[in-house]
């Protein structure tokens, strides 16, 4: 249940990145109080997670499906450019998140 909960806590922190983004410096009012409320799920599903989850995988296992899924937002709705070395960093990225889940106890 807690790897569940944690990729949850990942996916509310993919949409409250990009909200952030959206919110234009908080002066988009919706896209500010998205940002909030999906921060706030994103931190409390991640401390649940970590009642019984190591620290290190968590934390770890958390940040990268943030950074994938903000690297995937980015250039599949906001236009950012895709290039070989950022692809690479997102393929290693990735890879790290495989090797801490299989190495959680």
């Amino acid at each position: 249940m807690a790897w569940i909960l944690l990729l949850v806590a990942g996916l509310f922190e993919v949409v409250w990145a990009c909200s952030m983004k959206l919110s234009n410096g908080f002066t988009h009012l919706t896209y500010s109080i998205l940002t909030i409320v999906t921060m706030m799920a994103s931190f409390g599903l991640l401390s649940v997670a970590m009642r019984t989850l190591p620290l290190g995988t968590a934390y770890t296992v958390w940040t990268g499906i943030g950074a994938i899924g903000a690297f995937i937002v980015g250039i599949a709705f906001l236009g950012e450019q895709i290039s070989l070395m950022r692809a690479g960093a997102a393929v290693l990225i990735v890879g790290g998140l495989v090797l801490m889940k299989l190495s959680a106890h």
